[in-house]
């Protein structure tokens, strides 16, 4: 008779019985995943342009894992309370451009990236990093998320940038997607 394994699930700090037949080698929980999503702009053929480079606006986030959790519980993703929305490390938004996402100016710059999920809609939450260490960071915009119920639940927390397929458009889709949700918001070049 072979010993049941047991392994530390880090995140959910559950313990977890290896099942007989994965018993053969040596098992662990896969860490959540860092991933981005980028989007590379050529806006104007300027010397400026040429000189500075193509433009990108891009997403570095954590990618935390179902493994068979229910995403809205009061563990994972609460509804009406701020979500970091990614895992370890904040997620963080960089763009070489003035941005309008889903109708509200975001400046070029670096932002940390939250959510507030909620029953009635979500909402995308840009922040400006605190200046100095343990402070609180800044809220720059609240933009509303138009919500999507997936028929199957997408086990990595996934952001793509989507850009419109019209040729010269500066513009597309902000898109994130965990379990059975799926967020968007447009944005465009302003």
């Amino acid at each position: 008779m072979r010993p049941t394994t047991f392994l530390l699930a880090p995140l959910a700090g559950a313990l977890l019985a290896a099942p007989a037949a994965a018993q053969t080698g040596a098992l662990r929980a896969a860490p959540s995943t860092r991933a981005t999503a980028e989007v590379v702009l050529t806006l104007a053929d300027t010397a400026a342009a040429r000189v500075a480079g193509p433009s990108k606006i891009r997403i570095d986030y954590g990618q935390p894992h179902l493994r068979g959790r229910r995403l809205h519980t009061d563990s994972l993703v609460p509804y009406d309370r701020l979500w970091r929305t990614g895992a370890n490390d904040p997620t963080t938004l960089t763009t070489d451009v003035d941005l309008t996402i889903g109708g509200t100016a975001v400046p070029k710059g670096s932002y940390v990236v939250q959510s507030m999920p909620a029953r009635a809609g979500w909402q995308l939450v840009l922040q400006k990093p605190p200046a100095a260490q343990g402070g609180q960071p800044t809220d720059v915009a609240r933009i509303p998320l138009r919500a999507v119920t997936l028929p199957q639940a997408v086990e990595s927390l996934t952001f793509w940038l989507i850009p419109s397929t019209q040729p010269g458009a500066a513009r597309g889709e902000l898109r994130f997607a965990w379990g059975t949700t799926a967020l968007a918001a447009d944005w465009q070049v302003r």
